[in-house]
């Protein structure tokens, strides 16, 4: 793991904090490779349940190194977009817990998660047409998924930011808390995921997350196997087995 991108794992919780608060946290192609290895280490053990997406010095992400673009860098990755996330977020729970700015790819980092812990400060917003781009990582895509369409235009063709709270209003944020509380509340909220059964949480994001493609006359058929299986698994006779005996569940993930 390089210098940018700092990682903790605490109790089966990890923590990646990007971490150049000198360029207001930018992704440029170090901050990406470091997302991207976090990401694969996340989904491959088994003893981490999930993550938290921060930014260090009160600032969760600017966006692209306008800088490093311009020498030609790029925070694209192979097979994982813009910084390592925004095209293949990991198969694991991720939650953005944001301070400061989340602004254009550090908005569509923050869109990548699936959950979304805001300090009371925080702004959102993709003003690539400031700079005669476009929101590619997601800004575009996401954006109209999980605002109302006409709101999200409107932040695609201006530029502008929008509050923390207005994002709560619209649904954007899960919960918003006092400015510098983000991360502490995210962990939190981490907590009580991190002690739910591991497979009925991927397989629950999995349908939650793919479903929104589904036709509404195959989703149930879709859903099925993966419904058989976690029924069938030990997990699931241990849940039961540890409420019935008024007990915390022993999970073994399978």
């Amino acid at each position: 793991m390089n210098d940018t991108v700092q990682v903790n794992v605490d109790e089966g919780v990890m923590t990646v904090t990007i971490n150049r608060p000198q360029a207001m946290n930018a992704v440029n192609r170090e901050v990406a490779e470091g997302i991207a290895v976090a990401m694969i280490a996340l989904d491959r053990n088994p003893a981490i349940r999930l993550a938290i997406l921060t930014g260090a010095g009160g600032m969760f992400c600017s966006g692209m190194d306008l800088k490093a673009y311009v020498r030609g860098e790029s925070p694209f990755i192979d097979g994982r977009g813009f910084g390592g996330l925004c095209s293949k977020p990991p198969q694991k729970p991720l939650i953005a817990a944001v301070e400061g700015f989340a602004l254009a790819g550090g908005f569509e980092l923050a869109m990548a998660c699936d959950l979304i812990v805001a300090g009371d400060g925080a702004r959102f917003g993709t003003p690539e047409v400031k700079v005669g781009l476009i929101a590619g990582a997601g800004g575009l895509l996401r954006t109209p998924r999980q605002i109302p369409q006409r709101v999200a235009m409107e932040m695609a063709l201006t530029g502008e930011m929008i509050s923390a709270a207005r994002a709560y209003e619209l649904g954007l944020v899960n919960r918003v808390v006092a400015s510098g509380g983000a991360l502490t509340a995210a962990m939190t909220l981490a907590r009580v995921i991190a002690a739910n059964g591991p497979l009925a949480v991927a397989a629950s994001k999995k349908v939650g997350c793919e479903s929104q493609d589904w036709l509404s006359s195959e989703m149930f058929a879709r859903q099925e196997p993966l419904l058989k299986a976690i029924a069938k698994s030990k997990d699931a006779l241990e849940g039961a087995t540890a409420f019935a005996e008024k007990r915390r569940p022993n999970w073994q993930g399978c």
